[in-house]
C-alpha cells in the first residue's frame, strides 16, 4: 500500500499519469506536443489537457526555440512539404530538410554530395517556393503534324490545373540581392510526398 501511494505521489509530482498497459490500450492513448515541443501521452483528447497533434505553423520558424521540434509523420499534402521546405530553411536546420529528401535508391557515394547541396540551400535567405507544373502539350492538326510548339502554354486554354511537378525555390545569395533558384522535384511514395535534386 506505502509503495502504491509513494508510486502516486511521483506521477503526480512529475506531471505524468501511469496507466497500466492494457488499460492504455483501452482507451487509446494519445501522443500529444505542448507549445514548449515536450511530449504528453494521455487518454483524453491533446486539446483538452492543453496540447495538439503537432505544432501549429509560426511565422517565425526561423526563431530559437527551446524544446525540439515535433514532426509528425511525413508530407502528406505538397502545402505540408512547402511548410517543413520553408521551415527548415528558415531554422537552417539541413537534418530536417534532409527529413523531406527520397533517399530510397540514392548510391552512398552521392550521398555527401546532396547533402552538401543541401547544407548550401538551407543558408541562403529564403524568397519564395513556387510550383513548376508540366510543359503544355503541342498543338496538333488532324494529320498529326506539330502546328504549334506551344510554349507559351497559351493553347489550349482549360479551367483545369495540372498537379506540379517540381518546386523553384526561390533565394538569395547569403549576405547580397543576386537570385539563387534551385529546383526540386516532386516524388510521391509510401503515400508521401518528397523532394529529390
Amino acid at each position: 500500500m506505502r509503495f502504491l501511494l509513494l508510486l502516486l505521489t511521483a506521477s503526480v509530482l512529475s506531471g505524468t499519469w501511469l496507466l497500466p498497459a492494457s488499460s492504455a490500450r483501452a482507451q487509446g492513448v494519445q501522443r500529444c506536443t505542448t507549445m514548449s515541443g515536450e511530449t504528453v501521452y494521455t487518454d483524453k483528447a491533446c486539446e483538452d489537457v492543453g496540447a495538439m497533434n503537432r505544432l501549429p505553423d509560426v511565422s517565425n520558424a526561423g526563431a530559437a526555440t527551446t524544446g525540439p521540434l515535433y514532426r509528425g509523420g511525413c508530407s502528406r499534402t505538397l502545402s505540408d512539404l512547402v511548410y517543413q521546405i520553408t521551415a527548415a530553411i528558415n531554422a537552417k536546420d539541413v537534418n530536417r530538410l534532409a527529413g523531406v529528401y527520397q533517399w530510397s535508391g540514392v548510391p552512398d557515394a552521392s550521398a555527401n554530395r546532396i547533402l552538401d547541396r543541401l547544407e548550401a540551400i538551407v543558408q541562403r535567405p529564403l524568397v519564395d517556393i513556387v510550383p513548376i507544373r508540366p510543359e503544355p502539350a503541342p498543338i496538333i492538326d488532324e494529320s498529326g503534324l506539330v502546328v504549334d510548339a506551344n510554349a507559351d502554354g497559351y493553347y489550349p486554354q482549360t479551367s483545369q490545373r495540372q498537379r506540379p511537378v517540381g518546386l523553384r525555390v526561390m533565394q538569395t545569395l547569403k549576405s547580397s540581392a543576386t537570385p539563387s533558384n534551385t529546383t526540386l522535384g516532386i516524388r510521391r511514395a509510401y503515400n508521401c510526398f518528397w523532394i529529390v535534386l
